[in-house]
């Protein structure tokens, strides 16, 4: 077998991933025009050969295999600061997260079972007993974003293979690198090589790939745009989407600054703002409004931006230098509608500053979309359900946070917020890889986070005897 490494040729061994220097880091082989039809092909072979897999066999790879990325942590890092732009400290973190995810795959694909069903509490079934065991659906496509270019590609392969499907993996275009290396070593670690293909390409692919009626699931993160075009291409067949979102953060008259402050520094500035989670609006009770905006602007402005690869950086540059442009030409745009910038709003090609703004008018494109970059809107409110319905208002919705102490308070913050999760008392980007994710409007197809994303992996079967 042709090895998935061999699809890499490295130009250059070292780059520099500042922005006054991008030069090739290396050649990636696009798949060929036969992909999809050698991929499906593929698949079902691989389809009857996971299914037959033993749980112990199932979870000894995913184990093999978080051991290898441990192992191979640097290497997988760099590969990771090198095509995204994420800090190398960030990387770090993300593959050790990889790692978790990986083990907790392992995991979960020794205890993924079905339950008894009491026939006999009905009238007139005594003579019945069953259960339902958990059965894979077959060929799982898994779409993944630039962003988290390994920990999202392990959150869709590992609870597939735990679940015993096959997987067509199709990485984004920018950020294959991490995703082609991760298949190597499940493969090193012993996963038969019909179970796992990796295609490499363009939405094209893509689409050609979700229309395929042999796929029996579509598991894709990314924008909503991609995400409205693969319902309208996927046919009868099941679908997980996170399409992003747009998180408010309240905090409440009690809240403990010196935490909030920066927790919400990290969460709107992490990974230059490239993050579904990420903090984006934040709304601070009037009597702490004041000292809150001048500690976060005195933090923004203490951060260190620049080259990604240098441990002390704090915030490299973002994907791609027409990704910056983009934010740039919102942010003026914001700005022109009455909008303040605070501190910010300066560009040096895919680098752009930390970005802080307020007064920003409910109908601006920062305001309403996810900006899924380095920028952040601070805003003053005194009455709940307004700040409430304000925090609830745009179409997507992953996760927000509240910061505060009385619990009464927070349980109506917490019991208000129409999202997937609520983080209490740290930012609205954290996330641990075995608690369910996803949104709560429109979109929210699906959970991820290990267990639950291999109970949208798989389907029930029952067994009913009559004895």
């Amino acid at each position: 077998m042709t090895s998935l490494a061999s699809m890499v040729q490295v130009d250059e061994t070292e780059r520099s991933a500042s922005a006054d220097h991008q030069r090739s880091l290396a050649s990636i082989a696009m798949t060929g025009p036969n992909a999809v039809e050698c991929a499906i092909e593929k698949a079902i072979r691989g389809r009857e050969i996971s299914r037959h897999l033993s749980r112990a066999r199932r979870a000894d790879i995913l184990s093999r295999t978080a051991a290898m990325v441990l192992q191979h942590a640097e290497e997988l890092a760099r590969a990771i600061t090198m095509e995204c732009g994420k800090t190398i400290r960030q990387a770090r973190k993300e593959v050790a997260r990889c790692a978790n995810t990986l083990t907790l795959s392992a995991e979960e694909a020794k205890r993924f079972v079905g339950e008894i069903i009491p026939f006999d509490s009905y009238p007139g079934l005594e003579d019945r007993q069953g259960h339902y065991t958990r059965e894979p659906l077959g060929i799982v496509l898994a779409i993944t974003p630039f962003n988290d270019p390994l920990n999202l590609v392990a959150h869709k392969i590992g609870p597939a293979i735990a679940s015993g499907n096959a997987v067509i993996l199709k990485p984004a275009v920018e950020t294959p690198t991490p995703a082609l290396m991760l298949a190597q070593f499940l493969l090193d670690a012993g996963l038969p090589s019909d179970v796992l293909s990796v295609v490499t390409g363009g939405g094209d692919v893509g689409a050609e790939l979700v229309a395929q009626p042999e796929v029996a699931m579509v598991s894709f993160t990314g924008g909503h745009v991609t995400g409205e075009a693969i319902t309208r291409a996927a046919g009868l067949k099941r679908i997980a989407m996170d399409l992003g979102g747009n998180a408010p953060v309240i905090v409440l008259h009690d809240a403990d600054l010196d935490r909030a402050v920066p927790d919400c520094v990290s969460g709107a500035f992490w990974a230059a703002g490239q993050n579904c989670i990420g903090v984006q609006r934040i709304f601070c009770h009037v009597t702490l409004f004041d000292q809150f905006c001048a500690d976060f602007l005195r933090q923004t402005a203490a951060m260190k931006v620049g080259d990604p690869l240098d441990p002390a950086t704090d915030m490299g540059p973002m994907v791609s230098e027409a990704a910056a442009m983009r934010i740039e030409a919102w942010v003026n745009e914001a700005i022109a509608e009455g909008a303040t910038c605070l501190i910010g709003n300066r560009r040096k090609g895919a680098i752009y500053a930390p970005t802080v703004l307020a007064n920003v008018p409910v109908t601006s494109k920062v305001r309403c979309n996810e900006v899924f970059s380095p920028v952040v809107i601070l805003e003053p409110w005194d009455n709940l359900d307004a700040v409430l319905k304000a925090a609830n208002a745009p179409d997507f919705a992953l996760h927000g946070a509240v910061f505060g102490r009385d619990i009464g308070l927070l349980r109506r913050v917490v019991d208000g917020l129409e999202t997937g999760g609520v983080i209490v008392n740290d930012s609205s980007d954290f996330r641990f890889d075995g608690m369910p994710f996803g949104g709560a409007k429109r979109g929210a197809m699906g959970r991820e986070g290990v267990r639950f994303a291999m109970e949208e992996m798989s389907r029930t079967k029952v067994v009913c005897s009559r004895i």
